[in-house]
């Protein structure tokens, strides 16, 4: 599992990633502000700290561990719990000093109060989809019979609790729309509880799946059942920290108990693995994807037809990245990146005596093929591609022939496909950094895109303007920068980088509502294409992982030194701002770069880069960061560690660490440490606070309301810091 997604294998299942970014999706109303310098303040007084005389050796260094106590479930340990009520004092008494949070909270409100909705899954005339209305905590499921008919509730999350803190997550249709097998996910949990409707009455079934994690749903073709993943039943009950081991695919069949469960898939290997289900849209095949989160999968297969039929291995090793395309009767189509970075597509027919994989499209000399954008759809395969990490869509026959491109409404991001090998119809989401997510219909044969639910919205989206620039790292790799800012705006201004880095999990154009924000108030936002993501494809992952890791760094460095040489930004005005890995990356150039940066916001990071893999599913991080336990990769991962590299007696910007109670994917502990050994070091006078969310996970999931109180808060906090006015609207 990385930090921030179920990333199926080969992002075969994009909408894990897509979620919790598409349903904040905004609008943006620009109002006139001016900027205004930073200063410096008195220091604040922080609760104290008690240090322990933990200590570990590693191949001879002696690392102390003075705050491992931090590391115990605050839902256990009381000590640990009211040292976050008491972090949580300091940083909310602070936080209402600061001019603007108020305005940020009614301006995120107002741009996200309009309808988000994601493409359909259909089935006969009806269509199923996720619609998010307005400022609604969670977004529902509908149920349309016919592309325009009248929209019924099927399932209604905001109802479930009154905080909003629980969410349906992953959901699957049966073969005939019949029935509905949808994910409970409770606080921002990773584990799931999984419920049957009946889609025609309405009523939910008695079966009940527990212990589900890291799942995809996937009906049998003939609809008596289910495949989803899980871990053994004494895994939820351990520690929330305890590592994960023993993840196994399972079949439920409707109506009998979970005991009776039959275990589909496990395999015993000595480094953890995750598992995931699917089944061809014929209902023939079922495909299992093993990953050891070295961004490749091994594959196998199953024919459903034949009650006798064992798995077949087709793909053994976890090298590269493969995902199922769709399939024409027994022969199956595959993207994949072995042997090709940029992608191609393998194709495989099961009806040969010894099937082989044979090449039918081969890598493009530019582009990168994103394996979940795209798919076999009414007769043509339909392939998704980024250059520089702008998409476009190709056509090409069965037999691999090019086809033509299919038009897109602008410069942007395709993804979340939905559609049938035997069906002319598809839909697709379209969104970009100034335009708000848009799902698409595909007439294949006409080869024609329409809005199917254009979005509605109050504001002018042509008064923002989007370019792309590009900075070198210092070993003169080109590194993309997507800046955002006002149409007409002129000279520095103050402005917030992101960026991430990590897991091949590339940062492309999506409309955000918070970047919207900080730019109507006359700020800029920029997004860092760096290595580490999947943009470029597996060459581009694989020189930013393990030994290689600081080259993410550098190219993040470069990309911020070039937004302040090339006056887009002062010097004391650039703020950044990353989520999980990306908390990583931000903090971790905060200890090399101090003097570049005027604030941090580092959310859920990983902070603890020599005790990340005892953690939840901090082992399968392995793959991508390297091993605590081996003497070369342990010397690389103190290096950079954040917690590790805090730079005594050297002035540090401003830092609001941002983590979440029930964060089970990267456990708080890694924030709680290093905001504790922040606010211990001598680094200057500026505010290094905490913020703990409580009853929130990792983020996907998170109450709508919850959400936008953080954003704000993160706001002014670097506006404070950065010199931007926040201003209402005139």
């Amino acid at each position: 599992m990385t930090p921030d997604a179920t990333r199926d294998p080969a992002a075969a299942h994009p909408r894990a990633t897509w979620l919790p970014r598409i349903l904040h999706g905004a609008a943006v109303a620009l109002i006139l502000s001016t900027t205004a310098p930073a200063a410096q303040e008195t220091p604040l007084t922080y609760p104290p700290t008690p240090r322990s005389a933990d200590v570990e050796e590693h191949f001879g260094i002696r690392i102390p561990d003075p705050f491992r106590w931090l590391e115990a479930d605050p839902r256990d340990d009381a000590r640990v719990a009211a040292w976050i009520d008491a972090q949580n004092a300091v940083t909310d008494r602070h936080l209402a000093t600061l001019p603007g949070q108020d305005i940020l909270a009614d301006r995120l409100t107002l741009l996200n109060d309009h309808d988000v909705v994601l493409p359909p899954q259909v089935r006969g005339d009806r269509h199923v989809f996720l619609h998010q209305r307005g400022t609604d905590a969670q977004a529902r499921l509908l149920m349309r019979d016919g592309p325009d008919g009248a929209d019924r509730v099927l399932l209604d999350p905001n109802a479930w609790s009154p905080d909003g803190a629980i969410a349906l997550a992953e959901w699957d249709l049966s073969p005939d729309g019949d029935f509905l097998a949808y994910a409970v996910q409770r606080d921002g949990s990773d584990w799931r509880s999984i419920r049957v409707m009946d889609t025609r009455s309405g009523e939910v079934l008695e079966d009940r799946v527990e212990h589900a994690r890291f799942t995809t749903i996937a009906w049998s073709g003939d609809g008596t059942g289910f495949y989803y993943s899980r871990f053994p039943d004494d895994a939820k009950g351990a520690s929330a920290s305890a590592p994960l081991r023993d993840h196994a695919v399972h079949f439920h069949r409707l109506g009998t108990p979970q005991q009776e469960d039959r275990r589909v898939h496990h395999q015993v290997s000595d480094r953890p693995l995750l598992h995931t289900a699917t089944v061809t849209t014929d209902g023939r095949f079922l495909v299992i994807y093993s990953s050891a989160l070295s961004g490749g999968v091994a594959v196998r297969v199953t024919d459903l037809s034949r009650p006798d039929a064992r798995a077949v291995t087709l793909v053994e090793a976890h090298d590269d990245p493969w995902a199922l395309l769709g399939n024409i009767g027994t022969r199956l189509f595959f993207a994949t990146q072995m042997g090709a970075p940029r992608g191609r597509v393998m194709s495989i027919d099961l009806a040969d005596p010894r099937p082989t994989f044979a090449e039918l499209i081969p890598e493009h000399p530019r582009a990168v093929m994103r394996a979940g954008s795209g798919g076999v759809l009414g007769g043509r395969i339909v392939l998704g591609y980024i250059v520089d990490a702008v998409s476009r869509l190709e056509r090409f026959t069965l037999d691999g022939r090019p086809d033509g491109t299919i038009p897109l409404p602008g410069i942007g991001t395709t993804g979340l496909f939905m559609g049938r090998p035997d069906r002319n119809d598809a839909h697709f989401l379209f969104t970009g950094h100034d335009t708000p997510p848009t799902v698409m219909h595909l007439d294949v044969a006409a080869n024609r895109t329409t809005p199917w639910q254009p979005p509605r919205l109050p504001v002018d989206l042509d008064k923002v303007v989007v370019e792309q620039r590009f900075a070198r790292s210092p070993d003169g790799t080109r590194i993309p920068i997507f800046v955002i800012r006002r149409k007409g705006a002129s000279g520095p201004a103050p402005t917030m980088l992101t960026g991430y880095g990590g897991f091949g999990i590339s940062m492309l154009p999506v409309y955000l509502p918070e970047a919207m924000a900080w730019v109507e108030q006359g700020g800029v936002y920029a997004v860092a294409t760096i290595r580490g993501g999947g943009e470029y494809g597996s060459a581009w992952h694989h020189a930013g992982r393990r030994d290689r890791k600081q080259a993410v760094f550098d190219d993040f460095i470069a990309a911020a030194e070039h937004l302040v040489a090339q006056g887009v930004t002062a010097p004391d005005g650039l703020a950044i701002h990353g989520q999980s890995n990306g908390g990583l990356l931000v903090a971790a150039v905060a200890n090399q770069r101090p003097d570049l940066f005027a604030a941090v916001l580092p959310d859920v990071g990983v902070m603890d880069m020599l005790r990340f893999d005892r953690f939840t599913g901090g082992a399968l991080w392995v793959e991508e960061f390297g091993s605590p336990a081996i003497e070369d990769q342990f010397r690389t991962l103190l290096a950079y560690s954040p917690l590790h590299t805090i730079r005594e007696g050297v002035d540090y910007p401003a830092i609001l660490v941002t983590t979440a109670d029930t964060d089970d994917r990267v456990v708080p502990a890694h924030s709680l440490k290093y905001a504790a050994a922040l606010q211990e070091a001598e680094i200057g006078g500026r505010p290094h606070l905490l913020r703990v969310s409580k009853g929130a996970g990792h983020g996907q999931g998170t109450p709508r309301a919850a959400r936008i109180a953080q954003i704000a808060a993160q706001w002014a906090f670097a506006a404070r810091w950065t010199g931007l006015d926040l201003r209402g609207p005139d």
